[in-house]
């Protein structure tokens, strides 16, 4: 594996290389917990999001996991499961999801890649902005679901309500 200082924005990388590039550039911590794995934070509007890559060279796909750190407790499981499929019918790439072993709310999309398994900056760029423009997206309508006691349909529908400027 090369240095991560060496890629620049004109080549292509192996997966897990390229995204450490791309968390050094923004200066986002983040460490490479195994040979095919790194775990980053990224600051987003509402929270930090905890952001892996996790790289399956023998199907050549790169999963990104965007994790809120939302947790969701047992009694919440059903409406949040509602708003769940109401949710993911707005997205055109990934799905919210929860981890079936702690209740962990979280983001998640596979990118196919091609037999030379290499991620151009601008594929891993695109990719981990997605994430997290989704998880920002959506953020507020769990926290109305989980502790506002909203029903699943008002907590998107007040989510999805824009602001008509900035205060």
């Amino acid at each position: 594996m090369g240095t991560v200082n060496a890629i620049t924005a004109t080549e292509d990388a192996a997966p897990v290389e390229m995204l450490a590039a791309l968390f050094e550039a923004h200066g986002w911590p983040f460490e490479l917990t195994q040979e095919n794995e790194i775990a980053g934070e990224i600051r987003g509007s509402w929270t930090t999001y905890q952001l892996r890559g996790v790289w399956r060279r023998d199907d050549h796909v790169l999963q990104l996991l965007c994790l809120p750190e939302v947790r969701v407790p047992q009694e919440k499981r059903v409406a949040v499961f509602e708003l769940l499929a109401m949710v993911n019918e707005q997205l055109w790439l990934g799905h919210f999801d929860i981890w079936s072993n702690g209740g962990m709310l979280l983001y998640r999309h596979g990118l196919m890649l091609g037999d030379d398994g290499l991620l151009s900056l601008a594929q891993a760029k695109a990719a981990v902005e997605a994430a997290v423009a989704e998880c920002d997206r959506f953020y507020p309508a769990f926290q109305f679901a989980l502790w506002g006691d909203k029903e699943p349909a008002e907590a998107l529908a007040n989510a999805m309500v824009d602001a008509a400027g900035e205060a």
